[in-house]
């Protein structure tokens, strides 16, 4: 019995070599984009330097010399650039949790409504869609700014709703708590109250699974929320008062003051993006398989419980990914707030300081850097609930 031998394997030239070849192909783009980048700069450079430009960061600790309408930490005209940027930037910070928070419940709401079975409340969630989905959010601001809130009445014909909250075409006013030196309790008190939510939540879940029964977490939770530190505030002999706002002259005093830029600029980005938030709801409702609900519906569930038990945590995994986009569509768009003039990174900072230092370099990118990290900020914290509300196989 003859043995055959092996052929010696034919040896394979390096450039033919796939791997050799891809690892050839990654080095050449890496150096094309190094050399591109190079270039770019070094011809930026050049031109500042022979036009004269100042370049750095000193101009943060130069005097700003103007206003800003609203500001959530104490500023003044003789205030440098740099605080101008902190004050800008806690602007921006403001509007959009204020807007993602509203465009998120709003949406919800939208987005259920949308498949409900009632005719009219299903019809008027497909109008409000299609309605506000398809006119530009520039064009919404501009609306709810020049028009809607423009037309309310002065200061003296205020809207008033119980003698402490009033509402105008300068703005909304509502009472502002000021805070003593006993309030710090209180403050502990709701930080170990969270704390104590989160020990029942689990003690609630590993209940769940050993017995089956359901314990009212929510209501639970919000009780402990509430009434802890409200026991601890009338205990510490009430160390908190409050500043209502009162018509003096020509406009409102005291309190806290929500200017009709801000309110214009929150509802607009909230109605618009709530539109978006609302067909992701319902793409991801109409992804559970019917056999769910219909087996639901087969143990006698009531529908709210059907949607909260079984619908929404399996609609999830659907729900958040296109949610996470319009979380950054959102915090993006806050930046055409200049358009009405709200103080915001873009208007005070890469507008108002931008035309008096003229160091446009350095500006853009601090902006561009603050959108930047945001944007990953908000894409780190939803990605991480993502992982946590996913399938899980076995």
């Amino acid at each position: 019995m003859t043995k055959h031998k092996k052929k010696p394997q034919a040896s394979v030239a390096f450039y033919n070599n796939p791997e050799n070849r891809a690892l050839i192909y990654q080095v050449i783009v890496l150096l094309a984009i190094f050399l591109f980048t190079y270039f770019v700069l070094n011809n930026m450079f050049v031109n500042i330097e022979k036009r004269g430009i100042n370049t750095g960061f000193d101009f943060l600790h130069n005097e700003a010399g103007f206003g800003i309408l609203q500001t959530l930490i104490h500023y003044d005209e003789s205030d440098t650039h740099g605080k101008v940027f902190i004050i800008g930037l806690l602007n921006t910070l403001l509007v959009s949790f204020i807007s993602i928070f509203f465009a998120t419940v709003i949406g919800l709401l939208i987005g259920i409504g949308r498949l409900s079975k009632n005719f009219m409340v299903a019809k008027l969630s497909m109008v409000y869609i299609e309605t506000f989905r398809n006119i530009p959010i520039l064009l919404q601001i501009l609306f709810w700014y020049n028009v809607v809130l423009a037309s309310l009445p002065t200061p003296k014909q205020s809207l008033s709703y119980f003698d402490t909250i009033f509402f105008n075409n300068r703005g909304l006013y509502i009472p502002r708590p000021i805070l003593e030196s006993g309030f710090i309790a209180v403050f502990i008190a709701f930080i170990l109250g969270i704390v104590a939510v989160i020990f029942l939540r689990k003690w609630s879940k590993k209940r769940h699974e050993e017995t089956g029964e359901e314990f009212p977490i929510v209501w639970t939770s919000i009780a402990i929320l509430i009434i802890a530190p409200t026991l601890v505030f009338f205990i510490s002999g009430s160390p908190a008062t409050l500043d209502y706002p009162a018509l003096k002259g020509f406009n409102f005093k005291g309190g806290w003051s929500l200017i009709p830029e801000l309110l214009a600029l929150t509802f607009a980005l909230s109605i618009y993006t709530a539109t978006y938030i609302a067909e992701a709801v319902r793409a991801g409702i109409e992804a559970v398989p019917k056999g769910q609900k219909e087996a639901a519906n087969a143990l006698g569930l009531k529908d709210y419980i059907i949607l909260k038990k079984v619908v929404l945590p399996q609609a999830l995994r659907v729900i958040i990914p296109p949610v996470i986009n319009q979380y950054l569509n959102l915090t993006k768009n806050s930046s055409l707030a200049t358009a009405i003039g709200y103080p915001e990174l873009v208007t005070v900072f890469a507008g108002t300081s931008l035309n008096q230092v003229g160091q446009s370099i350095e500006i853009i990118l601090m902006t561009m850097a603050v959108y930047l990290t945001i944007s990953i900020f908000i894409s780190l914290i939803m990605n991480y609930f993502n992982s946590r509300t996913k399938i899980k196989e076995r």
